[in-house]
């Protein structure tokens, strides 16, 4: 009588095979990683371009924003005619932070670029910053329009390697020739 035995183990056809399967799937996998990796950026990264455009587009934003040039003395008294005209672009002898919205650029519509904070510590290698300030008579609900030069957008990009941080706001004049006048203080 012939018995006949079961068969154990793997042929080497099946093991070839399965050796395939696993190398494709594994370089599937591996290619997936690669373009995940390569279209993230690094949260820490983002994180310091992030900082760096809040500071400077703060720092845009609380500088006042007249008609009349921060030293000229009708700025500060409601309805007079400004002596000197606050212009686009910093006045001789300016420094950071600037006397007036406008200061933060040389012409409107003109990025200017940054590489130090407001107390002049260099932002950190790779990090590049520029403000862009444009008048935008569209400000307004509805399409309403406002007088031009009563209403900035503000635009801070800060670029770190292909990647960048890019902010936006409005600075609208609140009164059309001077600072606004503060209360008398209760003594």
């Amino acid at each position: 009588m012939f018995i006949k035995r079961r068969q154990r183990g793997l042929t080497m056809v099946e093991l070839i095979i399965f050796i395939v399967i696993v190398g494709v799937a594994v370089v599937g996998v591996l290619q997936v990683i690669t373009v995940s990796n390569r279209s993230s950026t690094d949260p820490a990264r983002r994180k310091q371009a992030m900082a760096i455009a809040e500071s400077l587009m703060e720092e845009v934003r609380l500088a006042p924003f007249t008609a009349c040039d921060g030293a000229d003395p009708a700025m500060e008294t409601p309805g007079a005619a400004c002596a000197v005209a606050e212009g686009v672009g910093p006045e001789l002898g300016n420094s950071r932070p600037y006397d007036n919205v406008n200061d933060y650029v040389a012409a409107f519509g003109s990025p200017a670029t940054y590489t130090t904070d407001v107390v002049g510590n260099s932002f950190p290698t790779g990090y590049a910053a520029t403000v862009t300030i444009v008048e935008d008579s569209a400000f307004g609900p509805a399409g309403a329009r406002v007088p031009q030069n009563l209403a900035l957008r503000i635009t801070v990009r800060v670029a770190y390697g292909s990647e960048n941080v890019v902010l936006e706001s409005y600075r609208a004049r609140y009164t059309p020739q001077n600072l606004p006048v503060s209360p008398p203080s209760p003594l």
